[in-house]
């Protein structure tokens, strides 16, 4: 029996299992490399070869270019995220006290810690191409949909606070909880973590909550 091919993320088609085992080391070894090195230092040929293939167009023929790699890395990752997230909802909504703004702080923070397993590089990746590319705006689309639907429930908790600074205010908080995981991480793994892990999330989540809730200055626009 012939078995047809299932399409890439690119649209091209992969043939075998064979192919999807070279995508994914080619993914997460990339991922390991942008975080290490750089969005921009890395170039796709070292990707390869750190791939362990020997074809320097290897990169190329799976992803096409360095712009659907990071892409790809995001979507591939988000998977976890979205799940768990999604669970946090359903608890969080499952309680008889309405969301608050600290509870959607948490949700957010934790969803991304599920990331600081061992050999999971996507923390210091983001961190990374948020501090080379200043924003999110090169993923948009694989950051999973709870992005609109959180951004909507903080607008609507913040309704007394400018639109444009409630947006700002989010971002920080999806970009603080990015960068401060990533350090997290990379202390876990040097041995210098300052207090307990649960600990340091948990004033994270406060102390970036209290930020978006606190009152805007009167003439911010």
């Amino acid at each position: 029996m012939t078995t047809r091919a299932a399409p890439k993320a690119d649209g091209r088609e992969r043939p075998n299992s064979r192919g999807d085992s070279t995508r994914l080391l080619i993914l997460l070894k990339a991922e390991e490399l942008f975080a290490r090195r750089g969005i921009e230092a890395v170039p796709l040929r070292d990707i390869g070869v750190a791939a362990g293939q020997k074809n320097n167009v290897a990169v190329q023929y799976h992803y096409a270019d360095k712009e659907n790699l990071l892409r790809q890395i995001t979507a591939h990752r988000v998977k976890a995220t979205e799940q768990l997230r999604a669970e946090l909802l359903a608890d969080l909504f499952a309680t008889a006290r309405p969301p608050q703004i600290l509870d959607l702080v948490r949700v957010w923070v934790l969803a991304l810690a599920v990331h600081l397993e061992e050999g999971n590089y996507y923390l210091a990746f983001l961190s990374r191409y948020v501090i080379e590319r200043g924003d999110y705006v090169g993923l948009a689309g694989t950051g999973g949909s709870s992005i609109v639907t959180f951004t909507a429930m903080v607008r609507r908790l913040l309704k007394g606070h400018p639109e444009i600074r409630t947006e700002e205010r989010w971002t920080v908080v999806m970009t603080s909880a990015v960068h401060e995981l990533a350090r997290y991480q990379n202390a876990l793994r040097a041995g210098t973590l300052p207090s307990p892990l649960d600990d340091l999330i948990d004033d994270i989540v406060r102390f970036l909550a209290a930020g978006l809730e606190a009152t805007p200055l009167i003439n911010s626009a």
